[in-house]
């Protein structure tokens, strides 16, 4: 394995038709819980729930998991395990929210060398909106789209604009708007302005 080596990962949620997905780059000696954030960021979710990753017969989660379940034993911490030992073509199962139990399916395409010209992690593509956090899974998704294209439904006010908003876009997906997300994720703030308004970025070592 080499340290500098990139892996150009493409996860799919599952359970929603047409198909939410992206495609990204990250470092491979990031831990699982790095990959849980750059997720987050990537697919436009909140990071408001517990998570889990599941590699073979392997589940890695977050330690906090502990501080809502007796795990025991089996507990494998996602925050204190890289993901070096994942392979090309390998695939993996991200859920998100205990609750809600969104899954999601992470496939390795490739390994690829460390471009020193990139910042990581970068998204590279994607398609649509990201479902909104506590909906209720694909069957709550699919109501709330359904009453959100009926102004005269009764649960119209309550669900869509005291909650979900006017603005929500279920097309929209901006690979620029991730990026700027991941950048300041995984970067520091420098309070160096131009005009006092630009403000500049530099990535975490």
């Amino acid at each position: 394995m080499k340290k500098d080596e990139i892996l150009q990962i493409k996860i799919e949620l599952d359970g929603i038709e047409p198909s939410i997905w992206r495609r990204f780059h990250v470092e491979r000696n990031i831990s699982f819980h790095q990959l849980h954030k750059v997720i987050q960021a990537v697919m436009g979710w909140s990071d408001y729930h517990l998570y889990s990753f599941k590699v073979g017969d392997d589940e890695y989660q977050d330690e906090k998991i502990e501080d809502f379940y007796d795990m025991g034993d089996d507990l494998l911490p996602a925050r204190k395990t890289k993901i070096d030992m994942l392979k090309a073509k390998q695939k993996i199962l991200y859920t998100y929210d205990f609750g809600d139990t969104w899954e999601h399916f992470l496939t390795i395409e490739k390994m690829l060398p460390k471009d020193s010209s990139m910042r990581y992690p970068v998204c590279l593509e994607g398609e649509r909106n990201c479902p909104p956090e506590d909906c209720g899974n694909a069957p709550g998704y699919y109501h709330l789209m359904k009453v959100r294209k009926n102004k005269k439904h009764p649960e119209y006010k309550s669900l869509i604009k005291d909650w979900l908003g006017e603005g929500y876009d279920t097309e929209h997906f901006n690979t620029q708007e991730v990026n700027i997300r991941l950048w300041k994720q995984f970067a520091k703030k420098v309070d160096k302005k131009i005009d006092g308004r630009t403000k500049y970025w530099v990535v975490k070592k």
